[in-house]
């Protein structure tokens, strides 16, 4: 016989529910169950519970939990199962220090083989494309060229024009005392070309281009626009991932060219300004101290710099799931990692070129 509303009998030592333990069933025992005398209660018998949702479920394993629930239907009892266990983890005292590096460490091991495994995935599309032209997407690659290379140059240069005044003007005092004006031009040609020159432009790219890789990606995973693509057939590696990486392979060394171009031509008015070192001392002296090799060494580092911005900024653009806050961190995310994984490749190239007396 159906019953409207959830009901409580007691058998001597045995609870028999019955009737509709959901949000319209529960209006009459929900606030006198607290006070329901378990004494002597060995046994629960929930056969005939006749329907169950999450407010039920949470009565019954609250009241009931700890004495043992019999007759339960099968999707009932998964049901009460599950309202147990979430109700077991928030009355979970909070994590040690340890059991949160623990997390932590897990989480950073899990990001690096995702990682590793989309490096896989794209060196693998890529190195089909180059064996197969036709496939290249040569207009989103024009579109990449233009927004990561082209439209970067007003800061590039501006960036490394200021940089190279700030290293002739910080080394004109002490150059000045030992009358050794002219080194301003070793002083300034090799720290732009070897170090600075492509390492700025790979940070300016990386907070410049690798956030909005992130953010275009992770805009389309939000309005699902890349379901739909994979739905149609179109591969997102091919579409969004490969003209993204091959436009920073092209823009990247160009970039670095060009500031190392400007942070030299703002060396030589510092040093024209304050160490009297002329415009044509300068250039002469450039010419005969400053090897090939420094150049190539620099620009050698720009194609690494280039697949590690393209990389971290596309990936983090998969990682995004939700809403705009997901966009939002693993943004965040992207440049924070990219300029880290740069410094590190700038650090190791440092310590093997020393090996091998580059």
């Amino acid at each position: 016989m159906a019953r409207d509303f959830a009901n409580i009998e007691k058998l001597g030592s045995e609870i028999l529910l019955t009737g509709r333990w959901d949000l319209s069933g529960l209006s009459k025992i929900a606030k006198g169950i607290a006070d329901y005398s378990m004494e002597g209660v060995t046994r629960v018998d929930a056969q005939h519970v006749e329907s169950l949702d999450t407010a039920g479920a949470w009565l019954i394993h609250k009241h009931f939990g700890a004495i043992g629930i019999d007759g339960l239907r099968s999707e009932h009892a998964s049901l009460v199962e599950l309202v147990g266990k979430t109700i077991r983890i928030e009355d979970r005292p909070s994590s040690t220090w340890l059991e949160r590096l623990g997390k932590s460490a897990w989480a950073s091991l899990d990001q690096i083989a995702g990682m590793l495994s989309f490096i896989g995935e794209s060196a693998h599309a890529m190195m089909q494309s180059i064996s197969n032209p036709g496939r290249i997407r040569w207009k989103p690659i024009w579109h990449n060229l233009q927004h990561a290379g082209f439209d970067a140059l007003p800061i590039a240069g501006l960036l490394s024009f200021l940089m190279g005044i700030v290293i002739a003007y910080q080394g004109a005092e002490q150059l000045a005392r030992y009358g050794a004006n002219i080194f301003v031009v070793n002083l300034v040609g090799l720290s732009m070309l070897r170090e600075l020159g492509p390492l700025l432009t790979a940070i300016i790219i990386a907070g410049r281009s690798g956030s909005a890789f992130t953010a275009q990606i992770g805009t389309m995973r939000v309005t699902e626009e890349i379901d739909a693509m994979k739905t149609i057939g179109i591969s997102p590696l091919d579409q969004l991932v490969l003209p993204k990486l091959l436009a920073l392979l092209i823009a990247l060394p160009l970039l670095s060219v060009y500031a190392d171009i400007m942070g030299v031509l703002g060396g030589m008015i510092m040093a024209s300004f304050n160490l009297g070192v002329s415009y044509t001392d300068f250039i002469d002296r450039f010419g005969s101290s400053i090897s090939l090799s420094a150049f190539l060494v620099g620009i050698g580092k720009a194609p690494v710099f280039a697949l590690i911005i393209g990389f971290v900024g596309c990936f983090q653009g998969f990682q995004v799931s939700g809403g705009a806050d997901s966009v939002g961190r693993q943004t965040t995310k992207s440049v924070v990692q990219s300029i880290f994984l740069v410094i590190v490749a700038d650090a190791i190239f440092s310590v093997v070129f020393s090996l091998v007396n580059l």
